[in-house]
């Protein structure tokens, strides 16, 4: 059973009574959502005991009073850029936003498209929302934003931009990932808001950094580690310092840009700011839910290396640049971590090791840590994938299964493979973990042994596994369902240009 270090029924009754208090503050509190509002896989990580949908019970807690924009940046439409933790792009994730939202009855306003030029691929994407009946505002992008402060308050900035009609007094403004545009909309609103004399407010709630834990604690460095791409940077908070007396952590965006964006409230407003800190702004209350540091220390280095691993991956794909290597590199250094430092690595190489690299490529060679404790391993074989041996071996040593017990009729595996190799003509048809698990699946209705183990899937979620090769697409996506962290050596399995 995984240790605990987060109870999150204590962080939502603190974070929901502290959000209650500042939304008393004004008619309507715009409330700036930070990562993920729902499956916020990174804070489980490095949190255990956060429950990734916690977010959103907080927001069921104030449905009532609640309603939800959608940022989304017309130029991540236009280059398909990819949300990482499920491989699918900012648009589709916005429609599976959506549908996850409604899912928990939770009332979404509309999708707003931020630094719109008239796009192509975005103009269709907005074609597709509003004939589904999801109202879309389009925001152009202000000239020198948001330093041209005198522009930005003007007619000629956010007064250009449309006025998303809201009804209830918190409006949550949440998108895909960072650098959406949500911080301009909620001033555009703002903005608006003053000209019909209503007194509205802004607030941030960002889940990292934690501005009450120290700036080298674990936790604000995973931050760091998970965001090497946009360059961010966690440092004290010298505002608050000032102003306070008392040390907090934010990061350099926040800090830098915290002055123009006082400005530009106290410009809307005509009256001086509240807040004296961009610290003041936030509304995280995340420490009141740590319960053990030392576990939550534990799991924040293990997000390092993990993060480590993706960096290094997403550099060989050619997705991120040489910086952000270097970034997390220094990271790993600074906290005096090594691959190695990951349990499953030293496994999965050692076994490789043991198998010669073949004119296709290097030996890929999956290792998984089972919450025994014990590791298995799987490779790939002309039979089946890396990825499906492993899963097939670890949850046969978790129902105590034989390693020479067949879960599944050789016969049926050939089967599978003869049709994606003769009839559908694939030149990979080694078998997947899909492909075996649906085999499974179906031997688990007549076998009873395949039923054992099938029943022991469920006990995957939340293992830790490293592959001695780059996994394809659906792999990968296989393990994220199974709930299964896995961290890939930054290797082609093939030498082949085209990689699924």
């Amino acid at each position: 059973m995984r240790e605990i270090g987060f109870d999150s029924k204590k962080y939502l009754v603190e974070q929901s009574r502290y959000i209650l208090e500042r939304v008393n503050q004004y008619d309507k509190l715009y409330l700036e959502f930070g990562g993920k509002l729902v499956d916020d896989k990174h804070a489980k990580r490095v949190l255990p005991g956060f429950q990734e949908d916690i977010k959103v019970k907080l927001l069921q807690k104030l449905k009532d009073q609640a309603e939800i924009l959608i940022c989304l940046y017309a130029g991540d439409i236009e280059r398909n850029k990819i949300r990482g933790d499920y491989g699918i792009t900012y648009d589709m994730d916005v429609l599976r936003l959506i549908d996850e939202l409604r899912g928990y009855d939770l009332s979404v306003n509309s999708v707003v498209i931020t630094r719109y030029n008239n796009q192509p691929a975005t103009n269709a994407f907005i074609n597709k929302l509003e004939r589904r009946n999801i109202k879309v505002y389009k925001h152009e992008a202000i000239e020198n934003y948001p330093l041209n402060v005198e522009k930005i308050v003007s007619n000629e900035g956010f007064g250009k931009n449309e006025y998303v009609k809201t009804e209830k007094p918190i409006v949550i403004v949440t998108a895909p990932g960072a650098g959406s545009g949500k911080l301009a909309t909620c001033l555009n609103q703002l903005y608006h808001e003053s000209k019909l004399g209503k007194n509205a407010g802004y607030s941030k709630f960002e889940t990292f950094p934690v501005w009450n834990v120290p700036l080298k604690h674990p936790l604000n460095i995973a931050y760091e580690a998970a965001t090497v791409d946009l360059g961010d940077v966690n440092m004290i908070d010298s505002f608050y310092l000032d102003h306070y007396g008392e040390m907090a952590v934010n990061y350099n965006r926040d800090v830098q840009t915290f002055p123009v964006i006082k400005r530009i409230i106290e410009k809307i407003t005509d009256q001086e700011s509240v807040y004296k800190s961009p610290t003041d702004m936030g509304v995280n209350q995340v420490k009141a839910g740590i319960v053990n540091d030392e576990i939550v220390q534990e799991a924040s280095r293990q997000e390092i290396i993990r993060r480590y691993f993706q960096t290094e991956c997403d550099f060989k794909k050619g997705l991120v640049d040489e910086e952000a290597v270097n970034r997390i590199n220094l990271i790993m250094e600074e906290i005096d971590l090594k691959p190695e430092d990951r349990t499953v690595v030293t496994p999965a190489h050692a076994y490789a090791e043991k198998f010669e690299t073949s004119a296709k490529g290097p030996a890929a060679v999956i290792a998984l840590e089972l919450p025994t404790k014990k590791i298995v391993t799987g490779r790939t074989t002309s039979l089946m994938e890396a990825s499906a041996s492993v899963i097939l071996n670890a949850i046969k040593s978790l129902a105590k299964i034989d390693d020479d017990i067949h879960l599944l009729s050789p016969i049926i595996l050939e089967t599978i493979q003869n049709l994606k190799k003769n009839e559908m003509h694939m030149k990979d048809y080694s078998l997947d973990i899909r492909e075996v698990l649906l085999a499974l699946a179906i031997s688990a209705v007549t076998n009873p042994t395949a039923q054992c183990a099938y029943e022991k899937l469920v006990e995957l979620e939340g293992t830790q596994a490293h592959s001695t090769v780059m996994l394809s697409k659906n792999n990968e996506q296989s393990f994220r369902n199974l709930g299964i962290d896995i961290t890939s050596a930054a290797v082609y399995p093939s030498e082949q240009l085209y990689h699924q």
